[in-house]
């Protein structure tokens, strides 16, 4: 029974023999390496092969078939011809060499670093260029394994809490290691004062190929190229929502107990201190108010002070307060002013209260904010389907803010199988150091980083940091990207201990040596059987197109990513070398693009892997309710679409430099033949 008065029957020979083609082309296409000269005689038999009689008259060692899920069967667009990619093979050589250079630049550093780089990617430039094969053995594919209809998809639940293990006896041995900071960097010796080999980027390559990249996304050919590729990804995208639409529709509803509803969905970027709603909010600080009145929650000048003083003192009661009191929504006044977007973060306008309900680091030891992220927490249990990456932040103003963020997390038992921590670092060095907090640079990168180099020689050292960071995933860089930024990073930069100026280091200094640290950290770790960290950086938001170049080279994902809009080489590369970037429209809403022109949709049309995130719901949501017309990338026939898409983007380059390396083989071949008779 047809659904609707314009499909066709499934049974319809025309289509059959088109599907038949296509297939017969693909595997052509897909095999020609291996067998050219028969292969080639059935292409062209396969040019002449005008009917479905024919074609099931064709000799079968000419023409494999493999078997095809149908579910993967779909009405595909291709291009035939020569210069089909719409520039001259010249440009297209050009800009093809351009991008390939990029992406090994990129695997470089993510390889280095343990990170993950896209699969495919790797495939494609390890065996179309001939290169040396990619270190990719730390992130070996898990096999796939058959799941039943009935088989259960939730996690086990563990009988006993992960924070209950403080035992040192159980944690690895102490190895003994030393560590020390030299030019922003952690070194680590052994007993007998040598130095463990831990490789990180030197710092001379890493500012020559970001030179590189900067030269690259100017260059004019390559521009154009890349926006044309990119136009084209677009179209194609749209034709194939076109043909195979209902296709998409129907197979979609053939997966059984599969919705929006309750698929996975992971919250890829989103702050511990904004994640509840603001009604959450409000409810839980009438509730303490009237179950901790006479609780000492604040310190003023010695004397302290409880929680129904410290309302008492704005004139205020439970009565008084609401949604609209608490003043914490962003709305248009927040636009193009992350100055009066972090002042929403105090609820009625006033720190204390920040500092009472949403800190860990308090009077009260972070005690309403531990209850109310486990409130939070237990939401997302019971909705099954939901998971976070919540973010906490560390400032790098003094050594012990990890020991006091991990025994809030012990003390506190702030903890679900459905959340992960990343940890966020402000880039705030001008601000501490003009309070004097800080002296120079690198003792913000000591406070940062050496209690994690610490915790990994000798777990039993920090106990609670060392349960803590089993559950921490990676690192991110956050402020304001539109600041101005007064210096811009190269050989003749301060090293991190004599940079004590007035000004912020650029956003690419910070990035440089958060990875450098977090490289070397990881291959610690590695040695100790003990997990790595990712580097998942702000970046793109606003401010100079440099961040992306950062973020390209060095990160695994990022987080908005809005300004590779006006960049096409740069988008480009992200597609192929598939770099995640979590999208937060309604907070780019009300900081620095209007709804209606944000690129999420675009860049989703195209092929970039992208996701949707709330970043703040206190400051953007209402309910706890996440009302999102949903990126449907949910059937097989999509999956297969975005992965041929993909093939086909990365063949046309790798075959250009491929082609082009051939000629040079050829070309010194033929020297070699007409000299030989002169050289006897």
């Amino acid at each position: 029974m047809r659904s609707a008065p314009y499909e066709f029957p499934e049974e319809s020979p025309i289509e059959q023999l088109e599907e038949r083609r296509h297939r017969l082309e693909r595997q052509i296409s897909q095999d020609i390496k291996f067998e050219p000269d028969i292969l080639l005689r059935a292409k062209q038999d396969f040019m002449k092969t005008d009917s479905a009689t024919d074609l099931d008259q064709a000799p079968k060692e000419l023409y494999p078939e493999r078997e095809l899920v149908p579910e993967r069967e779909y009405q595909r667009v291709t291009i035939s011809g020569e210069e089909k990619c719409g520039v001259p093979f010249t440009d297209l050589l050009d800009a093809a060499k351009c991008v390939v250079k990029a992406l090994f630049i990129r695997e470089k550093y993510i390889s280095l670093s343990m990170q993950s780089f896209c699969r495919t990617t790797a495939r494609y430039l390890q065996e179309e260029l001939g290169g040396r094969p990619l270190d990719l053995n730390t992130f070996e594919e898990m096999p796939e394994s058959s799941v039943s209809a009935d088989a259960t998809v939730h996690p086990p639940v563990s009988e006993t809490h992960p924070y209950e293990v403080l035992d040192p006896a159980s944690m690895p041995p102490g190895l003994g290691y030393t560590c020390k900071m030299v030019d922003g960097v952690v070194h680590v010796y052994t007993q007998n004062s040598s130095e463990l080999d831990l490789p990180y980027p030197d710092l001379q390559e890493y500012i020559a190929d970001m030179n590189m990249m900067m030269a690259l996304i100017i260059n004019g050919p390559v521009k154009s190229f890349c926006y044309r590729r990119l136009q084209y990804l677009s179209s194609k995208f749209q034709m194939h929502i076109l043909l195979n639409e209902m296709k998409e529709l129907a197979a979609q509803k053939k997966v059984p107990h599969r919705d929006f509803y309750n698929i996975r969905k992971v919250d890829t970027h989103i702050h511990a201190s904004s994640c509840m709603n603001q009604k959450h909010l409000l409810r839980f600080i009438k509730r303490a108010m009237k179950k901790y009145p006479g609780e000492i929650v604040h310190v003023e000048q010695g004397r302290g002070q409880t929680l129904s003083e410290v309302f008492e003192s704005m004139n205020l009661t439970a009565f008084d307060l609401s949604v609209d009191t608490l003043d914490m929504h962003a709305d248009r006044n927040t636009f193009h002013r992350f100055d009066k977007f972090n002042s929403k973060y105090n609820p009625i306008g006033e720190s204390i209260l920040r500092e009472i309900f949403i800190k860990t680091d308090n009077h009260v030891e972070g005690k309403y904010f531990g209850h109310m992220i486990k409130e939070v927490m237990a939401d997302l249990e019971e909705s099954k389907y939901q998971n976070v990456e919540l973010r906490l932040s560390i400032y790098g103003r003094s050594r012990d803010e990890w020991d006091k963020l991990a025994e809030w997390a012990v003390k506190h038992k702030v903890y679900s199988d459905n959340v992960r921590w990343l940890v966020q670092v402000p880039r705030l060095f001008d601000v501490y150091h003009t309070k004097k907090q800080l002296s120079n640079f690198q003792e913000m990168l000591e406070n940062i980083f050496m209690p994690l180099f610490e915790v990994t020689v000798n777990p039993s050292s920090h106990p609670q940091l060392h349960l803590f960071l089993e559950h921490v995933v990676g690192f991110d860089s956050v402020d304001d990207e539109s600041k101005p930024e007064h210096h811009i990073f190269n050989l003749d930069s301060p090293k991190p201990v004599n940079w004590t100026e007035e000004d912020n280091p650029p956003y690419s200094y910070y990035l440089y040596y958060m990875y450098a640290n977090m490289t070397v950290l990881n291959h610690l770790r590695r040695q100790r059987n003990l997990n790595s960290f990712v580097l998942r950086p702000h970046c793109g938001e606003a401010g100079p197109i440099h961040h992306l170049v950062s973020g390209f080279m060095l990160s695994e994902n990022i987080s908005h990513g809005l300004l590779l809009r006006k960049a096409p080489v740069l988008q480009y590369l992200y597609y192929l070398a598939q770099i995640g970037i979590a999208m937060s429209p309604l907070s780019n809403n009300s900081l620095f693009l209007s709804y209606h022109r944000n690129p999420l949709p675009e860049y989703l049309s195209r092929g970039l892997m992208v996701s949707l995130s709330t970043d703040d719901p206190l400051q953007f949501h209402f309910t706890k309710t996440i009302k999102i017309q949903g990126i449907k990338e949910k059937t097989y026939i999509r999956v297969a679409y975005r992965f041929e898409t993909l093939c086909e983007e990365l063949n046309l380059i790798t075959q250009a430099v491929r082609s082009e390396e051939l000629e040079t083989v050829e070309e010194q071949g033929s020297l070699c033949m007409g000299a030989g008779p002169a050289r006897r």
